[in-house]
């Protein structure tokens, strides 16, 4: 497998600049530290050098990389399978199930990926052998040690005795690299300096809590700013939980996603976002960089952010690529706008009535099968469009799980496609289809 083809399969022309030097340093270097904003392709600044080293008759765990999120582990596995290597790869992390891990695990992949804890517990049970695991990854760095990533880490590679290359990525800079790691004297590859102050398509405006209740304000300002995807960060859970209760009062369509979550809940929540059924989410800054989800149009920080590093990664969900976004501050009677923040912030003046944004025009139809059962999404757009009577343009965005599939409809059309499509089998087998909760 050549690095080309692997481009080709990806549908990708050509590297960026951080990933040509990425390549190039890992040629030869043994410990990288690649600093890079979020977004801008750091997963193929490392997954290509693995793939550059990796021998098809070497059995065994290879590479190893380990992250701070379930949603990201899952997406750099997407990324690798992608790539049509040859080579397996494998994903773990909480909330999958240990006992289909460990089956995995029998029969070795090339490449695994997982959380900290994970791996960790998988290390413990003595679940994989590590002598042949010459590559690390620790993407996400920092945020891993925000998570309190940092026992597990240790532990994982105090484990890992035939390492021959590390790699750190992280979306900031660190004043020290902690010792646990075994990096002293990386090469470092810095496209930080690449972040513009200001993302130029961006506005930040403040609002002003007047009535002490600052989450009357923010239904105020979603009526005000109408039917645009959403995100309204929170520094706690409960907080999110809190804001949740409120929009389902209100009858607004939102979801939520936050790392107290179930893992099936929290795939749902951003493929319902990602396909247009709901259009606010309202998150902590789990989701503020390396989850898969669409342009945002609006970022509203219900709760201030901690630090710059957040304030940036926040609004850096939107304007992105050349669009245009807005980014609001929600202050207190006691809060002032953070020192950090040096550019100009105009203020959103909340008056009046407002009438509540429309419904999203999507809704999800959730599928009781998937790609383990040999479903894909052919069989499922056959299905909606001859047997459930869709026309093209009522159906919306397909994403197929190992387990479970997830298709946008129309939301004026899903009740009578259910009925359609009740009886209907796919691939000969009667499947559980019904409005996704």
């Amino acid at each position: 497998m050549t690095i080309h083809q692997a481009l080709k399969n990806l549908k990708i022309e050509a590297l960026n600049p951080m990933q040509l030097a990425s390549m190039e340093a890992a040629k030869k270097q043994k410990d990288i530290l690649l600093l890079s904003p979020t977004g801008s392709g750091k997963t193929l600044a490392f997954l290509l050098p693995i793939l550059n080293n990796l021998e098809k008759d070497t059995a065994g765990v290879r590479a190893l990389i380990v992250v701070p999120s379930r949603e990201l582990a899952l997406q750099i596995e997407q990324v690798f399978k992608q790539m049509s290597t040859g080579f397996k790869i494998n994903c773990c992390y909480g909330g999958h199930s240990t006992r289909i891990e460990k089956n995995n695990l029998e029969h070795p992949p090339t490449v695994l990926v997982g959380t900290p804890g994970r791996i960790a517990y998988h290390l413990r049970l003595n679940n994989f052998d590590t002598n042949n695991v010459h590559a690390l990854v620790l993407d996400e760095f920092d945020k891993a040690l925000e998570f309190g990533f940092q026992d597990d880490m240790s532990y994982i590679i105090s484990q890992l005795k035939q390492l021959k290359k590390r790699t750190l990525t992280s979306a900031t800079k660190m004043k020290d690299i902690p010792s646990f790691t075994g990096v002293k004297h990386p090469f470092e590859i810095n496209y930080l300096s690449d972040v513009p102050a200001k993302l130029e398509g961006l506005k930040l405006k403040y609002v002003r809590v007047e009535n002490k209740e600052k989450l009357d304000t923010l239904i105020s300002l979603i009526y005000k700013t109408g039917a645009k995807a959403t995100l309204v960060f929170c520094n706690h859970r409960d907080a999110v939980d809190r804001i949740s209760f409120m929009l389902e009062k209100k009858g607004l369509a939102h979801d939520i996603f936050h790392g107290r979550m179930e893992q099936e809940d929290r795939e749902r929540a951003l493929i319902k976002f990602r396909n247009g059924s709901h259009r606010i989410l309202v998150t902590t800054d789990l989701a503020s960089r390396g989850l898969d989800i669409p342009e945002i149009e609006t970022v509203v920080h219900y709760q201030l952010p901690l630090t710059e590093d957040s304030f940036i990664h926040r609004n850096g969900r939107t304007a992105r690529m050349n669009a245009k976004g807005t980014s609001y501050l929600i202050l207190a009677e006691e809060e002032e706008i953070p020192k950090f923040i040096t550019e100009d912030v105009e203020e959103e003046k909340i008056s009046g009535r407002y009438e509540a944004p429309d419904m999203p025009p999507w809704s999800t139809l959730y599928i009781g099968a998937g790609k383990k059962d040999k479903i894909n999404k052919m069989d499922i757009v056959g299905m909606l469009l001859q047997k459930g009577k869709l026309q093209k343009d009522e159906l919306g965005l397909i994403e197929v799980l190992d387990h479970s599939s997830y298709a946008a409809v129309k939301r004026d059309k899903i009740d009578a496609v259910i009925r359609l499509i009740k009886d209907e089998k796919i691939k000969n087998r009667k499947i559980k289809m019904e409005v996704s909760k």
